[in-house]
């Protein structure tokens, strides 16, 4: 099943709006270089919740790695874009 292809704004708003609605906030006040776990004190039960609503947005499978791998924002939306390229 081939997956539409997304911009890399596309994917960053559907990241900012799952990560908004898990801890919040606005979308708008999160950048790409915001750290959600130093600057939100994000927990791992929260970048499930993350993860889980950016598996069901996105089509596509996040490992628990990789939740934990992404030091900010910006790097986050960076993996997914590439996961997605790779899978297009």
């Amino acid at each position: 099943m081939s997956t539409p292809t997304r911009t890399r704004d596309e994917i960053a708003h559907t990241v900012r709006t799952a990560i908004a609605d898990v801890i919040g906030t606005e979308p708008e006040e999160i950048g790409d270089d915001v750290s959600l776990v130093a600057d939100y004190g994000v927990d791992s039960l929260e970048l499930m919740d993350i993860g889980a609503r950016l598996e069901k947005a996105l089509e596509v499978r996040i490992e628990v790695r990789d939740l934990t791998l992404a030091e900010t924002v910006g790097h986050a939306v960076d993996l997914l874009d590439e996961r997605l390229r790779e899978r297009s």
